[in-house]
């Protein structure tokens, strides 16, 4: 504790230095209620991709949004994709223009998960793991604590980053503060979906989506609290695999010992893909990773040690990864189950023998690594252990013509990974007014979540940075997702700085 005092000292000492954050800090101070009505307004909207009508909602409730801020905005559209929202402000005798990207999808969810219902946002007095209870939102001029928290799906991934940028031009506005550059803002509604269609909205607006730099608006910041600006983006391959037993569940008594098991065939299967210290065994998984730059490998030996905090906030006996560090490992691939089922569990539980069990796995790549041949070079190890592979479902014939049957379904939304180089200049010039803006900065070479920014490079050839705002322990794609206020205070002020300074 005494470590993340000293950081969160160092933050509050340098970060007085940007005009446009002070000035943030001024406007949100006095509006802070007005902001959180705001915010709680947007994340009572249901806001899944596959919900045509609401998310539609949620992308003219944004562009109203812009517009009351004087933001010239229209609705991108492609046949069957939610409407990506673009806004753009001009700046005559601009030199750079500047894209923020954010989305306003949500992940999936079962509301039985939650404390209180996902799209009815609650203000708590602290996190649900320290018993947060609910509160009524301060009235008007009583202080809100900054260590309060707002818990709505999206609070924090990824409606947080809007409702920054809307303030922030608020208190630019408020303070007579103009902008450098061009800015567009792009907000996304179907990022959690696998970005479907994102390719192509920017393909049939190129021109409009013009720009030098896109900066986009997602993920945690440390988890020392400390601002991180990140240079890459995780790409990502998901596969399903169902593996099969008899035609139909049989009692356990009966034909134990004789009829195979698909639950044990599938432990065992994923058993064999990864060693106890987490390394995959996959043949060839690892091969392509594009090698860091001297800058990277610089960023990554200075970002400060926090694992043994980690280990302790998440109760963790033991980490993976070989003695290297989290941030170390988000530059290598990883192979994830997200899942997996076989008949029933716990009081609904039958004494049978399952006829199938199923898994859903992801893959998180690095720059130089295909999601094709990821998938490829998974499936390739699933047969090497002895099964049929099968991309679709088996019939009687095929069931009994093989000893071990796989179906193995790879997603057709996956993409590659991208890195910008932390040495361009508009790198620099991002480093330099978020430091001005928020303190010693931690930079990293990619993040470990997936965006998909490889679109946007290969598209439009415009270089993207990510500047995230939201906690660490936000819940992000659970249940019970939560923002802290300073959070978002925070990234008001980092918003103000980098649309003003850019």
């Amino acid at each position: 504790m005494r470590f993340l005092a000293a950081l969160l000292s160092i933050g509050v000492c340098f970060g007085q230095n940007d005009e446009a954050a002070q000035a943030a800090r001024h406007w949100r101070q006095e509006h802070e209620r007005a902001i959180v009505n705001e915010f709680f307004g947007l994340l009572s909207i249901p806001n899944l991709a596959s919900d045509n009508a609401n998310i539609r909602r949620n992308a003219e409730a944004i562009r109203e949004a812009l517009g009351r801020r004087g933001v010239k905005t229209k609705l991108l559209e492609v046949p069957g994709a939610p409407p990506a929202v673009f806004g753009q402000i001009d700046h005559p005798g601009a030199t750079r223009t500047v894209v923020i990207y954010a989305h306003y999808d949500g992940q999936p969810l079962d509301p039985k998960e939650w404390k209180t219902p996902p799209w009815e946002p609650v203000l708590r007095d602290r996190s649900l793991e320290q018993d947060g209870k609910v509160i009524p939102i301060p009235t008007d001029g009583k202080p809100f604590d900054p260590e309060w928290r707002i818990y709505a799906r999206s609070a924090s991934d990824d409606k947080a980053p809007i409702i920054s940028v809307t303030t922030a031009l608020d208190a630019l506005r408020a303070a007579n503060l103009g902008l450098k550059s061009n800015i567009k803002f792009l907000f996304e509604g179907e990022e959690e979906a696998g970005s479907r269609h994102l390719d192509q909205i920017i393909s049939a607006n190129k021109d409009l989506l013009k720009s030098d730099v896109w900066l986009i608006c997602d993920g945690p910041v440390h988890q020392s609290r400390r601002q991180q600006i990140v240079f890459g983006a995780r790409g990502v391959e998901t596969l399903d695999i169902t593996v099969y037993g008899p035609r139909r569940e049989l009692h356990s008594g009966h034909y134990g010992n004789w009829a195979p098991n698909p639950a044990f065939m599938l432990a065992r299967l994923l058993a064999s893909m990864k060693d106890d210290d987490g390394r995959v065994l996959v043949e060839h998984f690892y091969d392509g990773i594009e090698p860091l730059s001297e800058s990277e490998k610089r960023a990554v030996a200075e970002a400060p040690p926090f694992d043994e905090e980690l280990k302790r906030e998440l109760w963790l006996g033991r980490t993976e990864g070989a003695g290297k560090s989290l941030v170390e490992l988000l530059n290598y691939p990883s192979l994830n189950i997200r899942g997996m089922a076989s008949a029933r569990v716990g009081a609904q539980a039958s004494n049978v023998i399952p006829s199938k069990a199923t898994a859903t796995l992801d893959m998180r790549l690095v720059k130089g690594i295909d999601h094709r041949e990821a998938a490829r070079r998974l499936t390739e190890h699933i047969r090497k252990q002895g099964y049929f592979v099968t991309d679709h479902d088996p019939d009687p014939e095929m069931l009994m013509s093989h000893p071990k049957v796989a179906r193995v379904g790879s997603s057709e939304f996956g993409y590659n990974a991208e890195r910008t180089s932390m040495d361009l200049p508009v790198s620099r010039d991002v480093l330099r007014i978020a430091g001005s803006a928020r303190g010693p900065i931690i930079k990293l070479p990619t993040m470990g979540g997936s965006v998909p920014l490889y679109m946007i490079s290969e598209i439009l050839h415009a270089p993207t940075i990510t500047v995230p705002i939201a906690n660490h322990d936000n819940n992000q794609h659970s249940s019970n997702e939560n923002l802290r206020l300073q959070n978002l205070w925070e990234g008001i002020e980092l918003m103000a700085a980098l649309l003003h300074g850019l």
